[in-house]
């Protein structure tokens, strides 16, 4: 068994090579939704932190109800079957806006992930002071609470897709090659922000 395929090791890949995940939230009415969203992450809790705006269908549906579930994967390459370079997770967990007071814990981390180039991260990265109000976007961390990872290991005999749960005890910032923790604090439920929701070349999700 190579470091790769050990949860631990996959966990690390998917965070860091699959780039977008997907969340799924749900309105007041129930109805359930689903954003594609660029992120970055970090331990010590696990989380992802992204960006949005306040209007958002997403934003709207979290202000209200704070419980999100989500998925990341990466695929092979080329075509055809390649079971060994398919991975995936899935997690659920606790979403709020990132408030005035913690913005400087995640700011600088999620735009140097997300714009790794220094000119691009210059040219569209949003100031600290158009991510609260009155401004439209916000950053939003997701604090993870449940994490499970593809199970392939007898889809082949049997051609059943199971998971298998990873305790979030695992996967510390130490076991996850020393990425930078922050105080574990729970994210905020605050209310949404004014904005039209359209994608912005900040990392920002409809």
């Amino acid at each position: 068994m190579t470091a790769n395929s050990t949860p631990l090791g996959r966990t690390r890949r998917l965070l860091e090579k699959a780039r977008y995940l997907n969340l799924a939230t749900v309105s007041p009415e129930g109805q359930p939704w689903v954003a594609t969203l660029e992120y970055a992450w970090q331990a010590d809790p696990l989380r992802f932190v992204f960006g949005s705006a306040g209007l958002s269908r997403h934003g709207l549906d979290i202000a209200h109800t704070p419980a999100v579930s989500g998925t990341l994967f990466v695929a092979p390459s080329t075509p055809g079957l390649d079971i060994d370079a398919v991975d995936g997770a899935q997690f659920t967990g606790t979403c709020g806006e990132i408030s005035a007071a913690e913005l400087g814990d995640y700011y600088s981390h999620f735009y140097r992930t997300v714009f790794p180039d220094p000119e691009q991260r210059d040219r569209f990265r949003l100031q600290p002071s158009q991510l609260r109000a009155p401004a439209p976007h916000r950053l939003y961390v997701v604090i993870v609470e449940e994490w499970w990872l593809i199970d392939t290991r007898t889809w082949e005999r049997d051609r059943i897709d199971r998971r298998m749960e990873v305790p979030l005890t695992e996967l510390s910032a130490a076991a996850l090659d020393g990425r930078p923790s922050r105080p574990s604090r729970n994210p905020p439920v605050a209310a949404p922000a004014q904005g039209n929701g359209h994608r912005t070349p900040t990392g920002q999700g409809r």
